[in-house]
């Protein structure tokens, strides 16, 4: 099993920082949506992400087989190709239709899916204080969506379909994590994820469109590839977070990514009217958003909490003296 280093602070800043690039994603990919189709946004993400980590897993000799692969493990390789494949061009379509925080606070619900899937599949435990997480996350959702909710059930307009959508890459990220859960059972993290960027864009390279690169602004050139390098720098930090910190504390730190987001945002249409647009929200909204991120945040870390708590509990019990005979 693996240990954290212990050097918490290191740990708590490299996943800062994987939130604060995950935070400011979806606002570079909307500027560059505007003239690049999500299939050619994601070609270049994982292509670029993919040749640096293919180029880095060469120079160490640590390049895999995928022969050496059984046919089951092949299988679920190919799942988690689709899977992240589907995840990444949905987010670019329900993002081409919704805000930037709207969008990163409904993929928040991808962990979720990931977690009842790991219970499905792995036969993991669902706690009661996960159970609280979600009791304080669904009526989160319910009041964020409280200026449109009338839309989203009675109307197919293109905010209730950029909800959906939305979802759907969140379910389609919770298949990619499931089967690559198992994978990393043979491979490294970096492996993994080298050969599913690298089939991902070999996949996506019939629907892509790289000349489209040419009709980019200065500006959005420059957004897109810091996008590039936003794939590739937030996961490697996230993975050497993960070194150095609990699992469960770096899941709940990512968990703010949304407030982030709406952050950025804000300052973002204050300094750039033209450029980025504010999120039209009442203070019912940006109250279900604290709850829902409250709530994702609780779920990752109910696990270590509660064990804590029992820790506690043995130690006092064991240095309680016995009674008096």
């Amino acid at each position: 099993m693996h240990v954290a280093s212990g050097r918490w602070l290191y740990g708590f800043l490299l996943a800062l920082t994987t939130t604060i690039l995950w935070g400011v994603l979806p606002i570079m990919l909307k500027e560059v949506l505007k003239a690049m189709d999500p299939y050619t946004v994601t070609w270049y993400r994982l292509l670029s992400a993919g040749l640096v980590l293919f180029c880095w897993l060469a120079a160490k000799r640590r390049l895999p087989s995928i022969r050496a692969l059984s046919l089951r493990n092949r299988g679920l390789l190919l799942v988690a190709i689709l899977g992240l494949a589907f995840n990444y061009v949905l987010y670019l379509m329900a993002l081409d239709r919704l805000t930037p925080g709207t969008m990163q606070l409904i993929i928040q619900v991808a962990p979720i899916m990931l977690m009842l899937g790991s219970m499905l599949v792995f036969r993991e435990r669902f706690g009661i204080g996960q159970v609280i997480g979600l009791a304080v996350l669904i009526p989160g959702f319910a009041l964020f969506f409280n200026q449109r909710l009338m839309e989203l059930l009675t109307q197919m307009s293109g905010y209730t379909l950029g909800i959906l959508i939305a979802i759907a890459s969140a379910f389609s990220w919770a298949l990619y994590g499931l089967a690559q859960k198992q994978l990393l059972t043979i491979w490294s993290s970096v492996t993994v994820m080298m050969v599913i960027y690298l089939a991902c864009a070999l996949l996506l390279w019939p629907l892509a469109s790289p000349l489209e690169v040419m009709q980019l602004s200065v500006l959005q050139r420059w957004l897109l590839l810091g996008c590039c390098l936003n794939t590739l720098v937030a996961y490697g930090a996230f993975a050497e977070a993960l070194a150095h910190w609990e699992a469960s504390r770096v899941s709940a730190t990512v968990a703010t990514t949304p407030l982030f987001t709406f952050s950025m945002v804000a300052l973002g249409s204050m300094l750039w009217p033209g450029l980025i647009e504010p999120e039209l929200l009442n203070s019912l909204a940006y109250l279900g958003a604290l709850m829902v991120v409250g709530g994702s945040a609780l779920i990752a870390l109910a696990p270590s909490l509660i064990q804590n708590l029992r820790n506690r509990r043995l130690r006092r019990l064991s240095i309680t003296p016995p009674p008096a005979p």
